[in-house]
């Protein structure tokens, strides 16, 4: 069906408080706006009204473009109808004509969100009758619950729109709305789908990447950068500025002096204090990992209850409750698990017989007795480097 405009819908954003709402629609024209420009995308002009955001575009790439924009429910291609019921009869009798064949079946899927007097029946009967007389030779039949072609007409105060299709949207809240979250990310499945997530509900993500050379070598940090720079297509016209921290001499300092059991429950330790400093230096309100409940040994609870001592700061796990084979699904779904299972090398320092089953007492002990993490917090954000996708 050509095409004149794409009505755009959103969801919760529809629930919030006046200012809320007018503030988080103007924030997802922007981001509207951003995505089409990046990506080379020929628009006229985007406008909004109470509940729909239009794009005034006859470009098909728009489609797909705008259902991975962060905030959008659903999308249509739509013809611009006049402005009365009667008037969008006459178009969506020439819908009709072009996509319903002989003996096919129909149905008016009808909408009234103007200050039309309209029933939805009245809608329904008045488009139907003009679409049955437009291809009557054709002896189409009506059926409201299985119809081969379904006919939307949608009547609201900027005008009649008729289309023939929904596009299911990403959903989530406009990315910028929820302020800044640093993203421990690994390169693998799981922290690059669990900083999606969170971009999803409106986070703009600072990830940190933890370089644990001579432990594993540039491989991995390649793959993860690689994942980031998928990640960035989802979030145009906003920064992305990733810190890659020299995790690997600290790292050797808990092999040489701790307790090597417990070498990955320090190694996350710290890894959260360090996290924190970047977030406190970004302004961002909390730290997301990619943890599933049991996954790994540094995942148990008992785990990451030790790893978690003296962070005092916002913790998220947004994939905390899933199971690998529902990670690998979103993983797939949004176009990072090609990436996440290239070749790398694996860390290296991961003892044959980690710690399940970690206390406490013993990080408490490591960090009063053996190190200084403040300073080893220091030496790590110092030298971090800063890489911008």
């Amino acid at each position: 069906m050509d095409f004149d405009l794409i009505i755009v819908r959103y969801g919760e954003i529809g629930i919030k408080s006046e200012p809320i709402r007018r503030k988080y629609e103007n924030l997802l024209v922007k981001n509207i706006h951003a995505m089409l420009a990046t990506n080379g995308v020929d628009f006229e002009d985007i406008a909004r009204e109470r509940g729909r955001i239009y794009v005034k575009t006859k470009d098909e790439g728009a489609i797909q473009l705008l259902s991975k924009v962060f905030g959008v429910v659903s999308c249509s291609p739509a013809i611009s109808a006049g402005s009365t019921v009667e008037e969008a009869a006459k178009f969506a009798a020439d819908v009709a004509r072009n996509i319903v064949k002989d003996g096919e079946s129909f149905a008016i899927v009808p909408r009234n969100a103007s200050y039309q007097k309209l029933t939805p029946m009245e809608i329904g009967r008045i488009c139907g009758d003009a679409v049955f007389e437009a291809i009557r030779e054709r002896k189409p039949h009506v059926d409201l619950r299985n119809a081969k072609h379904r006919i939307h007409v949608e009547l609201r105060d900027s005008g009649a729109y008729v289309f023939t299709g929904i596009v299911p949207g990403v959903g989530g809240m406009p990315l910028g709305s929820q302020g800044k979250m640093v993203a421990m990310v690994s390169g693998g499945i799981d922290s690059p789908v669990a900083a999606w997530l969170m971009m999803k509900r409106g986070c703009e993500i600072v990830p940190v990447f933890f370089h644990n050379a001579p432990y594993f070598d540039d491989t991995t940090m390649e793959r993860a950068l690689n994942t980031l720079k998928k990640l960035k297509e989802w979030c145009p016209g906003h920064e992305m500025k990733a810190y890659i921290m020299p995790h690997g001499r600290n790292l050797q300092a808990f092999l040489e002096k701790g307790n090597q059991k417990y070498t990955c429950v320090f190694c996350k330790h710290l890894m959260y204090k360090v996290s924190r400093a970047i977030a406190e230096k970004e302004g961002a309100h909390g730290i997301v990992t990619g943890s599933s409940l049991g996954q790994v040994a540094s995942q148990t609870s008992d785990n990451m209850l030790a790893e978690a001592y003296d962070v005092d700061f916002p913790v998220y796990h947004p994939l905390i409750g899933l199971d690998k084979e529902e990670i690998v699904g979103i993983s797939k779904k949004i176009g990072l698990f090609d990436i996440s299972i290239q070749k790398a090398a694996g860390c290296r320092a991961v003892p044959k017989h980690p710690s399940i089953h970690g206390r406490r007492e013993e990080v408490i002990k490591m960090e009063r007795e053996q190190f200084d993490f403040d300073e080893l917090v220091a030496l790590e954000v110092e030298n971090a480097k800063e890489v911008t996708l």
